[in-house]
């Protein structure tokens, strides 16, 4: 394989021989952008930086108009969890906690925790959600077991992340797809497993990917496709935060006004993006009347 690129971006490859599809995503810099955003508890970063990782592998083999996200929440120390990925393969994400945090953050006892994956474009009104079921403690355990019920279709999904870099990558069972010896060979999605399950969190942090995929499946035939490369970006907008406020309505808006002296000042949480808004600004969103849309979001 010739070298290809080994930060933020997102691979899609065949191993041939077994008739197994696979994507993986290494995030450098856009990962380290979202997690400077705040002091996130080491055990938080790990799973908002495995989250983040999880948003873009789960673009790689989907016709994606607008974006993917995927969204917990719960009435715990962890309140929230977010991490998108859209179609140009922007990144962004984000948490929210209470002190303290428990050492280990098991998905499956949090207390009315949800999670959902959302595909679409929401200002088209064209939207797709899935709810994951969180019987199980990790991220990438639920996903399999999303994408088994979802897609009738058995994954191994491994997911990694430190201050440096997050990585995932997903393999699926393809038992149409592949070459004459995929077809007879019964045995290869069990040796596909066996061969992912010798890779431990460190050499998938640490290594590119095309001597991570060569390494692993080095006698799978592994096809790499052309990288899509990925960054951090956001997708707040001046007409949207608009939009928010315009849905809060006229008593709420001139309410902050007068608490803010006249000012009203939004902060995006992805970006840190500053949106100001005097009272003239006020009265003109308040005036006009939307085009009959989707709702609009903040995010």
């Amino acid at each position: 394989m010739e070298t290809v690129l080994v930060e933020d971006v997102l691979h899609r490859f065949m191993l041939e021989r077994a008739g197994v599809r696979g994507v993986l995503v290494r995030l450098g810099p856009a990962w380290r952008e979202v997690a400077g955003r705040a002091h996130y508890p080491a055990v938080l970063r790990s799973v908002l930086g495995q989250t983040l990782a999880a948003s873009a592998l789960l673009t790689g083999n989907i016709k994606l108009d607008g974006a993917l996200s995927v969204e917990l929440k719960s009435s715990g120390p962890l309140r929230l969890l977010f991490a998108e990925c859209t179609d140009h393969g922007r990144l962004r994400g984000l948490a929210r906690w209470n002190d303290p945090l428990p050492e280990t953050l098991d998905l499956a006892a949090m207390p009315d925790a949800i999670m959902a994956i959302t595909i679409g474009n929401a200002e088209r009104g064209q939207r797709y959600q899935g709810l994951v079921d969180l019987q199980h403690p990790e991220l990438a355990s639920a996903l399999e077991n999303y994408f088994s019920q979802s897609e009738q279709l058995p994954a191994r999904i491994v997911l990694a992340a430190d201050g440096e870099h997050a990585v995932g990558m997903m393999l699926q069972k393809l038992p149409d797809e592949g070459g004459h010896d995929a077809v007879e060979d019964e045995d290869a999605w069990t040796r596909i497993q066996h061969l992912t399950a010798t890779l431990g969190q460190q050499e998938l942090l640490a290594t590119p990917p095309e001597q991570l995929l060569y390494r692993l499946y080095h006698e799978e035939s592994v096809r790499l496709f052309d990288p899509r490369p990925l960054a951090f970006g956001c997708s707040c907008t001046r007409e949207r935060v608009e939009a928010v406020l315009r849905s809060l309505g006229r008593d709420e808006v001139e309410a902050a006004l007068e608490a803010r002296e006249g000012e009203i000042e939004v902060i995006c949480e992805f970006c840190a993006q500053r949106y100001t808004f005097d009272r003239v600004d006020a009265e003109h969103l308040l005036s006009v009347t939307p085009a009959a849309s989707a709702p609009h979001t903040a995010q």
